[in-house]
């Protein structure tokens, strides 16, 4: 009974750490202003000051639509 009550505790404790890993991942807004080879400049309208120089980020591409036609 014991076991099962701590395995009980031990898994909803792990449910609430990656619950609020991902919750403390937050999603910016930005605009590319330059492509220079590997390099890609950002201008962010808020929320900037987040980030600090030789952070790793995301960077996720905008979906395109498929242009269907007769």
């Amino acid at each position: 009974m014991s076991k099962k009550i701590i395995t009980l505790l031990m898994a909803a404790a792990f449910t609430v750490g990656v619950a609020g890993v991902s919750v403390a991942a937050k999603s910016v807004k930005c605009e590319v202003k330059a492509v220079d080879g590997k390099t890609l400049t950002l201008e962010c309208k808020e929320d900037a000051d987040t980030f600090k120089a030789g952070s790793d980020v995301t960077v996720k591409a905008a979906k395109r639509r498929a242009i269907e036609g007769c």
